[in-house]
């Protein structure tokens, strides 16, 4: 058997591409492999498989029966000849592209084994990015319990994009609580907008931290926040550590300044790389500014990487981030709350960026408004507005959840 061979696979599996259509024909930017710093190794009962890539792709990992194998499959990946030696544990190993924009992997097993771990991590600085895959020997009955045909693969997962080892939601995910990742902006030496020596940093916090309290008296949710003082957490970070806990929902949290009277009242954004008017451009140019002053340019890599991964994930993603937009909208108007004149809009927000999990951008308010800036500083309109987003989180959490589970039906 040669270790490269090429990939083509049938009309079923062509689902997976989720209306994609192939980010390969359409000449989107490839990932590399650096054959030089990528490894395949075996120890004792377990093999490890470490990819450097020049930067992130989706990917998506599952087990196959008789023979077991494990399939790894990349999107818009350029192997570079990687070669290695034969390994134990392994009765072969092959790669190669299926036509459709994903490459593919195939690990023969020698005997069954299960991942331990599954994991993307990213390079702050340089933008690189590694895929680590750790396998462990397991019962053959473990084994074929979590192994799956290909067609069981496209009616379960064929609307998910497993990335970064967040596992794709199943029916029994129902039953647990809805992580969130609450996102106050700014913080440490990025103080954010600043009005009569009050802070977007500190504002934005304080809503934060009676949000989160909000949701735990109501449970349901498992609360996560980026930061909880004031301290910098670049953007890079503030999407890790949702990655981290493996949050199902991000939501971030601001209350900018701009021109006067350009904007008064709450509005939320979703990402577009195009801005829906004059505040949403001038609000994400902003955000993505304000990164680089902790010296973190993500501007380098971050259309190339978005381009390829809305390509695959963003299909689903964006009819769940607008049906959050509308929901958090809705609540807010239902709670007597000023709205934006435009309440739903989208622009380049840098922070909205992962594919893979719903996120929004609240605005609050803004600062320069003289009303918003009062109704920011008080605590009883905190109160109100923390009750109408854990409204508006429920009612997007039960209507997404049943669009999803009629998905797996």
């Amino acid at each position: 058997m040669t270790r490269v061979s090429s990939f083509i696979l049938g009309g079923l599996l062509l689902v997976l591409a989720l209306g994609g259509g192939g980010a390969w024909a359409q000449g989107a930017v490839q990932a590399r492999v650096d054959p030089a710093q990528s490894t395949l190794s075996a120890s004792g009962d377990a093999v490890a498989l470490r990819l450097s890539l020049s930067q992130p792709v989706p990917y998506r990992v599952r087990l196959l029966p008789n023979p077991p194998r494990v399939v790894m499959e990349f999107n818009t990946l350029d192997w570079q000849g990687l070669d290695w030696p034969k390994v134990a544990g392994l009765r072969d190993w092959r790669y190669g592209h299926r036509g459709d924009g994903w490459a593919r992997m195939v690990l023969d097993l020698g005997f069954p084994m299960l991942p331990d771990v599954v994991a993307q991590s990213v390079d702050a600085q340089t933008g690189r990015a590694e895929v680590k895959v750790t396998l462990r020997r397991a019962a053959l009955e473990a084994f074929e319990a979590r192994a799956t045909n290909e067609a069981d693969f496209v009616a379960r997962y064929s609307d998910h994009l497993l990335h970064a080892s967040a596992p794709a939601a199943t029916p029994s995910d129902t039953a647990r609580p809805l992580r969130v990742m609450l996102d106050p902006g700014h913080g440490g030496l990025d103080p954010g907008a600043v009005r009569d020596d009050q802070s977007e940093a500190a504002l934005v916090l304080a809503f934060a931290q009676t949000l989160r309290a909000e949701l735990a008296r109501r449970g349901g949710f498992e609360v996560h926040m980026t930061r909880d003082a004031d301290v910098f957490v670049s953007l890079d970070q503030r999407l890790r550590a949702a990655r981290e806990v493996q949050a199902d929902l991000f939501l971030s949290l601001h209350a900018d300044a701009l021109p006067e009277g350009l904007a008064s009242g709450a509005a939320v954004y979703t990402l577009s790389e195009d801005a829906s008017d004059q505040t949403a451009e001038i609000l994400s140019t902003r955000h993505a500014r304000d990164d680089l002053l902790a010296g973190v340019d993500l501007s380098r890599n971050t259309d190339e990487i978005a381009s390829v991964l809305m390509s695959v994930a963003w299909q689903d993603t964006k009819l769940r981030n607008a049906a959050l937009a509308q929901a958090l909208a809705e609540g807010i108007g239902a709670a007597g709350l000023r709205l934006h004149r435009r309440p739903v809009q989208s622009g380049a927000f840098s922070v909205l960026r992962a594919p893979d999990m719903p996120s929004a951008l609240l605005e609050l308010g803004f600062m320069s408004s003289p009303r918003d800036m009062a109704r920011l500083q008080d605590p009883q309109w905190r109160d109100v507005m923390a009750r109408a987003v854990a409204d508006a989180l429920e009612h997007w959490h039960s209507a997404d959840r049943a669009r999803r589970a009629a998905l797996h039906r």
